[in-house]
């Protein structure tokens, strides 16, 4: 009996090293629980726009047919040197509340008014958002950067108030309102809660510009005692173009009024691989509108679009935002992987990424790699 006891409690002792367990499948995450009609195909408002405008905004197109992404677009001709976006522009992007669009060059100096700008005050489109990240397999100088920039977009220096006082002395304005200041700081906090982000950073130069600047930072401090559990810090804008380039990490969602959001976004794109591949886009309450994130090189060079060169990826992955926007996440996924891998793979890449490849012979490779 205590031989057979003693059999028994070895067996029940016995490391089990043979045992192993199922491992859990990662190819696919819980399922997405569509409401019905959701399937339906949206109406989406395209503007080529001038330079590179119409060959990456093709390379969407083309894409989204492969995918067969239940998305149709309504094409509008519209360039940088209008006078004003036509009215039946403004018209479409009302009702199919969405809008992909290339960039519109806009004149230096003088002549018409940025139409870029224009749109977004027409729409109200108040908050720019650029996603500033390293791609993997593109070479930077520095790793782990993931920034995101969200950018008050109707106003302050951007608000177009100048007047020439006498000849020889401009004077230009820069509006600052609690209104706009508040909602752009709500939804920098909002988006930080809701894509799991830890820090919001407001940039700012409100030790010379203490009204002006000083104003939008006491509206993100009130914004920011409604989300305790994300923090919050400050930064003048000069400290943070030098903390940019020395250190990137260290920033994960930044808040900024209109200009200053504009020079840290590029350079942020800079750091991260360029802006050729850096998403964006605007909203506002009641539309949106995706672009290129980051808007140096967004019209491109003659000679680029002469050799069909541009690189297509950064309005790609501005498509896949807007597909997650339109509730069609699976698509934004098999998009969005697609790219990631053709970068990784580094034979397709077009020559601000250090390759020589076409417009076409990338959007090819991310074809050929859909899931």
């Amino acid at each position: 009996m205590a031989r057979r006891s003693f059999s028994l409690l070895k067996a029940l002792t016995k490391p089990t090293t043979s045992f192993s367990l199922t491992p859990i499948p990662t190819s696919r995450s819980v399922t997405y629980m569509p409401r019905p009609g959701d399937g339906t195909p949206r109406a989406v408002t395209l503007i080529p726009g001038d330079g590179i405008g119409p060959l990456v905004t093709n390379a969407v197109e083309q894409v989204m047919q492969a995918m067969h992404a239940p998305v149709y677009f309504e094409k509008y001709e519209v360039h940088g040197d209008m006078n004003r976006i036509p009215a039946e522009v403004i018209e479409s992007i009302k009702k199919n509340k969405v809008c992909l669009k290339g960039g519109l060059r806009t004149p230096v100096g003088g002549g018409v008014s940025s139409l870029n700008v224009s749109l977004r005050k027409e729409l109200d489109l108040y908050a720019s958002l650029v996603n500033c990240f390293n791609l993997p397999g593109l070479p930077t100088r520095h790793e782990n950067v993931d920034i995101v920039v969200i950018r008050e977009n109707t106003e302050g220096e951007y608000a177009g108030l100048e007047h020439e006082v006498v000849p020889g002395v401009v004077e230009s304005l820069k509006v600052i309102t609690k209104f706009c200041s508040e909602r752009i700081a709500k939804y920098a906090f909002e988006y930080a809660y809701l894509n799991n982000r830890k820090t919001v950073t407001a940039v700012h130069k409100a030790n010379i510009m203490k009204l002006a600047d000083g104003l939008f930072l006491e509206s993100c401090r009130e914004v920011a005692k409604k989300y305790p559990s994300i923090k919050y810090t400050e930064i003048i804008v000069d400290n943070c173009c030098m903390q940019l380039v020395s250190k990137p990490e260290q920033f994960d969602v930044m808040v900024t009024p209109n200009l200053y959001g504009n020079l840290v976004a590029n350079t942020a794109a800079g750091i991260a691989g360029g802006t050729g591949v850096m998403p964006g886009g605007n909203v506002g309450a009641d539309y949106a509108v995706f672009e290129q994130g980051a808007s140096a090189g967004n019209v491109g060079k003659e000679k680029m679009v002469e050799l069909k060169k541009a690189n297509p990826v950064a309005l790609l992955l501005s498509s896949a935002m807007m597909l997650r926007h339109l509730q069609f996440p699976s698509f934004a996924d098999r998009l969005e992987t697609a790219v990631k891998h053709v970068i990784s793979e580094g034979k397709c890449r077009t020559k601000d990424l250090g390759g020589d490849s076409t417009t076409q012979e990338v959007v090819d490779a991310v074809i050929a790699n859909l899931d």
